[in-house]
């Protein structure tokens, strides 16, 4: 019997079963009767069928018995993890695990050989391409994207404030920096740049000041598009960008605030401030020391030092060392709070001091150090920015 003539018979027997439930009206015959069918069923499944052929093609059987047939075992029958590489192709080789497929002729065997190698070849060409990826460098270029505007209305004036991400590209940036600012705040810096670098500012396009709609999203939104165009194109000419008036229009008066705060005892909320104005200038100030990159790191250190989060003090000390031994003779009258400070800092949580211990020597032999040196939270407090 073929197998689609057993799953007719069992047809039946469901009908049979369902014959009995509606003439007898009981539930117990029918249940009985669906208990026989899945028997056979079981019983027909496990049994192997015999089958005897004649001439002619075989009969075909339905696709539901070729599914189940199919997938019967086929956990048993396979097992295992598939896996590919370089090693395992080339050791068939040497193993000699490209038998024939063919016969005795060989033929089989090359062409597992010719396959193997292939293979090989393959995957060399793909590793020389992603040795040569990571060998190209990718330019890093400066962004700007406009990721929040607010609707602000105080008791002098309605707004929109607009904050603004500095993004590094060609690179993971794991420290942006943000700036809010007004229409007002940027328009007032298109007309410095302009009236310093009349040539380079020439064409430049800046959205125009209007007097009704203001406050809608269609306007917000093409305002938004403009200024991130607008500070892109000055961020690319070199001569704009290294002015004081493009780069103090970033950090110029968080620094006056973060000052303001540190200096009332503040820490706490001046930290944030002062560590994203040292982000910003990280991103547009050159890599040479100046006054407000000095002033910034110690602003850094002081807070961290009365936080008591000293690895980030020492940290910063560092870096300030590092960028006045470029250029003693300009900042010699930060060198020194600087260094007594990371002398300290590295003393305290157990870093080499030696260094800077012999630095700060060769500075009292030469007759730059006295005792009456500002420390760094006195430096703050005098030092006026402008």
């Amino acid at each position: 019997m073929h197998r689609w003539e057993g799953a007719f018979s069992i047809m039946g027997l469901c009908n049979i079963g369902v014959e009995v439930r509606v003439a007898g009206n009981s539930k117990r015959s029918h249940y009985a009767s669906i208990q026989m069918a899945s028997k056979l069923l079981q019983r027909l499944r496990s049994t192997p069928l015999k089958e005897e052929r004649g001439p002619g093609p075989p009969d075909e059987p339905p696709e539901s018995a070729e599914l189940v047939d199919d997938t019967e075992g086929l956990s048993l029958r396979l097992s295992g993890t598939l896996s590919l590489s370089e090693d395992s192709l080339a050791s068939q080789e040497s193993d000699g695990m490209g038998t024939s497929y063919l016969g005795s002729d060989g033929h089989g065997e090359s062409k597992s050989q010719d396959e193997n190698s292939s293979y090989t070849l393959l995957t060399k060409q793909l590793r020389e391409m992603w040795e040569r990826s990571q060998n190209v460098r990718i330019p890093i270029r400066l962004t700007f994207e406009v990721t929040d505007a607010n609707i602000v209305q105080d008791a002098h004036a309605k707004y929109v404030l607009y904050t603004i991400y500095l993004l590094q590209t060609g690179q993971y940036d794991p420290s942006p920096a943000y700036i809010s600012c007004r229409y007002s705040d940027l328009y007032h810096l298109k007309r410095r740049l302009l009236a310093l670098f009349p040539s380079e500012m020439r064409g430049v396009s800046f959205p125009c000041k209007r007097v009704r709609k203001n406050f809608t999203p269609e306007t917000i939104a093409k305002r938004s598009r403009a200024f991130e165009q607008f500070l892109c194109h000055v961020a690319s000419l070199p001569a704009l960008r290294a002015s004081s008036a493009f780069l103090n229009f970033f950090y110029l008066r968080d620094i006056q605030k973060a000052q303001a705060l540190t200096c009332a005892g503040l820490y706490k909320l001046a930290l944030p401030i002062w560590t994203n104005s040292w982000r910003l200038q990280e991103k547009l100030c050159p890599s040479g020391p100046s006054t407000h990159r000095l002033l910034v790191l110690a602003g850094l250190v002081v807070c961290h030092q009365e936080l008591d989060t000293l690895e980030e003090a020492q940290a910063f000390s560092e870096r300030a060392v590092a960028l006045l031994q470029d250029a003693q003779d300009k900042h010699i009258s930060l060198l020194v709070p600087f260094l007594n400070a990371h002398i300290q800092l590295s003393w305290r949580v157990g870093i080499d001091k030696r260094e800077s211990e012999a630095l700060l020597q060769r500075l009292q032999e030469t007759g730059h150090y006295n005792h009456n040196v500002p420390s760094l939270k006195e430096f703050l407090v005098k030092e006026t920015i402008s």
